[in-house]
């Protein structure tokens, strides 16, 4: 039998321990991470025990008979053991959907974790689910690359990576937020109207919090920022979170100049360096235009998967 447990403060420690050392588990599933949006959200984790051990949790929230895994994340499927299989993933999702009901809840929605955030083969929960019924309401584009690999850069990356060289930008780690988001939000309000989903002094508290995970880069050029990197620093990931550049970075090239330092030097050790999500609108709106800017590095697709489960 599993037993299924509600997060609570006294599981601080044992669920941060259990993220550490599962096979699909990433730092923003920390409950120092998670909280710091604590008041927008009515948390409803959940921890799963067979025979007394955690193995498995679920980073979720709860929005009336509705269970989300979980709204303020990219993702938040669930974070499993290395030595669960098929089998008990089977046991353990009937048990929690049966859990659910009894509490009222009568749909679940679930972000599964993407494959490349997988230290080992986690796809347990994608299975589990199409058994009991779920069925796939979403699919995210985002664009990754392989570091190590040759990349197919455009012609246009060529010219700009060369010109930036030659005019000799500087690339740094930088602990500036301050002057980087001032440019983000510039552009994300003059290019898209939108705002970036962290404020300056959310993203400052989590990288105090995650220094060796939360990395800004910056590309300067006589002390003028052209452009910057939020880099969200996973096992096998490197995550862009936030990128800008100026007009003048466009113009001399410090971008490319970043990101060639990034993907050359930084992580190359990375399995996979990804870029981020395209889409808007839940979904149905794909971002041609970014997504061509990012496939201009040599970076190709991979899917966000969103699955629906009436109970």
């Amino acid at each position: 039998m599993i037993e299924i447990v509600r997060y609570n403060a006294s599981f601080f420690n044992l669920w941060n321990n259990f993220i550490s050392r599962s096979k699909n588990g990433v730092f923003f599933f920390h409950r120092g991470y998670m909280e710091y949006h604590a008041d927008r959200f009515n948390d409803y984790s959940l921890l799963f025990f067979n025979k007394n051990k955690l193995i498995a949790l679920l980073p979720a929230n709860r929005e009336g008979a509705t269970l989300l895994s979980h709204a303020g994340l990219t993702f938040g499927g669930l974070v499993t053991d290395k030595s669960i299989k098929i089998e008990l993933m089977f046991t353990l999702l009937h048990e929690m959907v049966s859990e659910l009901k009894k509490a009222g809840i009568n749909r679940l929605v679930y972000k599964a974790v993407p494959h490349i955030y997988h230290i080992m083969p986690a796809e347990e929960d994608q299975c589990a689910l199409f058994r009991v019924g779920a069925r796939l309401i979403r699919r995210d584009v985002s664009l990754c690359l392989h570091p190590s690999q040759k990349r197919l850069l455009s012609d246009r990356r060529k010219r700009a990576l060369h010109k930036g060289r030659r005019m000799g930008v500087k690339i740094q780690r930088s602990n500036d937020f301050n002057t980087f988001m001032n440019l983000l939000e510039r552009l994300l309000k003059t290019k898209y109207d939108t705002r970036p989903v962290h404020v300056l002094e959310e993203i400052q508290l989590l990288a105090e919090r995650f220094n060796d995970n939360i990395k800004l880069y910056t590309a300067s050029l006589d002390s003028e920022l052209l452009a910057g990197v939020v880099i969200f620093e996973h096992p096998t990931v490197a995550h862009v979170q936030y990128i800008a550049t100026s007009a003048n970075g466009r113009q001399y090239g410090g971008l490319d100049v970043l990101v060639n330092q990034l993907l050359e030097n930084d992580y190359r050790g990375k399995k996979y360096f990804d870029f981020g999500t395209s889409n808007g609108r839940d979904g149905t709106y794909l971002n041609t235009g970014v997504i061509m800017n990012k496939e201009s590095y040599g970076a190709r697709t991979i899917a966000h998967d969103f699955y629906e489960l009436s109970l």
